[in-house]
Formats: structure tokens, C-alpha cells, sequence
């Protein structure tokens, strides 16, 4: 990328896009759409813990709660104030109930006594646009690759353990799931972070060294409808608060494929003009997952860009999804196409957000060593 486009501010970027793309010069921004992360309201718990949980951790009914069930009940209870967010993967549409909306599961995470709701999709646009930074940097010859994804730890282990050399191919960035856990807590410190998914893979994820207190627990959405069971919250009853900030791009990531569609949709917005323009591969399921890599050291593939995902069907059929895979693309498919922005670069609150942050360039994203990076 060239240095003058390193200068240029997300804003000037994103004015430039909008026109291109729409021939509009402003941006339509509701800054109540992000107020559940920048301003959250308090929240109290509509529960008391001894009703619901004994000492031992098992309910009145001798049912034994997982230890991370039992913690986030636990500190939500003994919160007295402090802030408590879900973080909620773009796996969840209808996980919970074909009825049951966005705004509507946001509304019942209030019950529980969460004051944000944050969708992770939100930070996977960010990570988008910071990979397709990462492939208009490194990507100059047909002899040039990259191996993605951040959101798999499946994937990024089996690189580590199996194909070691090929780690600086990696571009160095944290997780969607680190990514939201890190805003979180640079806006607001002593917040209790608990992300919610499909998979279990990220309990481990957030417990590795270089990235650990990001996300103070992990549920699966299986162990999150214990919790609304639990405490008896018919989330069919919830009102419907709707709220929109995540791009197509970004709510994708939830099935194979999403990764290097998005990144790929993000580069043209990028640089439409690229001579070398970005050819994907995916596989899922670890076996695949090798044998695409085994392909890729063998000569035997013309892509430059490598998503891998641990589960077949990506995260959408991740050990502990309530609905089966095939159901948890067509949900997030269709929820995907129903969002007002196409990637990053359509969308204003990730112009927001990564201004809050402290990112005002493109070249501030490209070279940032800490915040939404790691080193492998």
C-alpha cells in the first residue's frame, strides 16, 4: 500500500467509498445505535443467586451448572455496579427461537443483569478491514499468500503445531471475540466480559497467555439457554429493541466462506483497481483443513488467500450450536443481507468506534502491535 493512502484518514476513506458507492457525501449515523457498548444502562439482576443456585453450584433441582454457568451467575449477582456486557457471536440468529430477533434476545440479557449487548460481528468488520490492509500490504506476486482465519482457534492451532514455517503468512490479529473483549474494556475498565457462542474452542482461546483478560468468561449458547431456563426468561415475550451496526461482511464470518468473502468484497471497496486481485480457498473441518494446506505447500493451488475453519460449516456448525449447521447459514445468511451496509467501509459506527479507540489512519490500523494484533 502506498504511503499517501497510509495517511489517509478512515474518514476521508470512508467519504470517498460512500460516494463512489452511493453518490452521497454523508453518512446517515445514529450514535444510539452503539449506546449499548459507549453508554450503556445500568442493569440489576431480576433474580436473587440463592433462589436460583446452591454453594455447590447445582440448582435447587440437584442439577449441576457448568463452571462457567455458575461464575457469570455468580458475578453478575455480586456486581454492585459494575458494568456487564455479553458479547454475542454472529452465530446466534435463531438460536434461541426462530421468533426471537436480535433485539428481542438483547432485551432478555438485561433480565440476566447484562447492561450491554454487543454483536461480535461489529468487531469482524473491523478485523476485515484490517486484513484486507494486511493483503494489499503483502500480497505483490502470484507467488504471495496469506492463511486466515483469526476467528478459528482450531485453525490457527493446527498451523502452529503441523505448519509452523508457515507462520509468517499469518497476518497478526486477535480474534473477533478478543477484539470486542479488549474495546470493552479500554471503555470501560472494571467490566465483566462474557462472550457467547457456539463453540468451545474459545474457552481455551481466552485463557492463552499473550491475549488473556479480554473476555472474562465464555458460554456456549447451550450453557446460555441453561441460564434462561434457569431463571424462567421467555424470550418470545421480549420486547423487540432494534438495533444496527454490523455489516454484511462482518455477520458472515459465522459460516465457511464469510472470512474471504468479506475480506475480498472490503479490498475492492479498498482498492478497486488492484492487479492482483484476492483468490480465496476455504475448507472446513480439520481434515480439509490439511489437506488444503498439504495442497497449498505442494504447489498444487493458484489462491492467495486460505481460510480454514476447525468445524464443518464453519462456526455456524460449532460443537455447541443449538440448531444444526445447515439452519445456522440460511439464519445468518439471510441475516447478512438484511444489514444497511456491505463491509466496513460502507459502515459508520466501525468509523466510530476505531476513532474512539484511537485509530484515525489507515496506516494506524496497519501498524498497530497491540490492540487488535498478536504475535504468533
Amino acid at each position: 500500500m502506498e504511503k499517501d493512502s497510509l495517511s489517509l484518514t478512515f474518514e476521508e476513506l470512508y467519504l470517498r467509498v460512500l460516494e463512489e458507492a452511493t453518490g452521497s457525501e454523508e453518512f446517515s449515523f445514529d450514535e444510539k445505535q452503539l449506546s449499548c457498548l459507549f453508554y450503556p444502562n445500568p442493569h440489576v439482576p431480576e433474580w436473587k443467586l440463592p433462589e436460583v443456585m446452591q454453594e455447590d453450584g447445582t440448582t435447587k433441582e440437584g442439577k449441576k451448572l457448568s463452571k462457567d454457568v455458575a461464575g457469570v451467575l455468580q458475578e453478575l449477582s455480586a456486581k454492585k455496579g459494575r458494568k456487564a456486557f455479553a458479547l454475542v457471536a454472529p452465530a446466534f440468529q435463531g438460536q434461541f427461537g426462530s421468533d426471537v430477533t436480535p433485539g428481542m434476545l438483547r432485551m432478555a440479557f438485561r433480565h440476566l443483569g447484562f447492561d450491554g449487548f454487543v454483536e461480535v460481528a461489529l468487531f469482524a468488520d473491523v478485523l476485515t478491514l484490517k486484513e484486507a490492509l494486511e493483503f494489499d500490504r503483502n500480497i505483490h506476486t502470484k507467488n504471495d499468500y496469506l492463511l486466515t482465519s483469526c476467528c478459528c482457534p482450531m485453525w490457527l492451532a493446527m498451523i502452529k503445531k503441523l505448519y509452523a514455517e508457515l507462520i509468517p503468512h499469518v497476518p497478526p490479529s486477535v480474534s473477533p471475540m478478543i477484539a470486542a473483549g479488549r474495546t470493552v474494556k479500554k471503555l470501560h475498565p472494571d467490566a465483566l466480559t462474557v462472550f457467547v457462542g457456539p463453540c468451545v474452542a474459545k474457552k481455551a482461546e481466552a485463557k492463552e497467555k499473550d491475549i488473556a483478560g479480554a473476555i472474562d468468561y465464555v458460554l456456549t449458547f447451550q450453557e446460555t439457554q441453561d441460564i434462561f431456563e434457569l431463571l424462567q426468561v421467555n424470550l418470545a415475550e421480549e420486547y423487540d429493541k432494534v438495533r444496527e451496526y454490523s455489516s454484511e461482511a462482518g455477520r458472515i464470518y459465522a459460516r465457511t466462506g464469510g472470512v474471504s468473502e468479506a475480506v475480498k468484497a472490503t479490498l475492492s471497496r479498498l482498492h478497486p483497481n488492484r492487479e492482483i486481485t484476492l483468490e480465496a480457498q476455504q475448507a472446513d473441518g480439520v481434515p480439509n483443513c490439511k489437506a488444503m494446506i498439504d495442497a497449498l505447500v505442494n504447489g498444487h493451488t493458484t489462491a492467495n488467500f486460505f481460510e480454514g475453519m476447525g468445524c464443518f460449516g464453519g462456526c455456524s456448525g460449532g460443537p455447541k450450536s443449538i440448531l444444526k449447521k445447515e439452519i445456522v447459514r440460511d439464519n445468518v445468511n439471510q441475516y447478512a443481507r438484511a444489514s444497511r451496509f456491505k463491509t466496513p467501509l460502507d459502515n459508520p459506527y466501525v468509523l466510530e468506534l476505531l476513532y474512539r479507540l484511537g485509530f484515525t489512519t489507515l496506516g494506524d490500523l496497519l501498524t498497530d502491535k497491540e490492540f487488535f494484533s498478536r504475535q504468533f
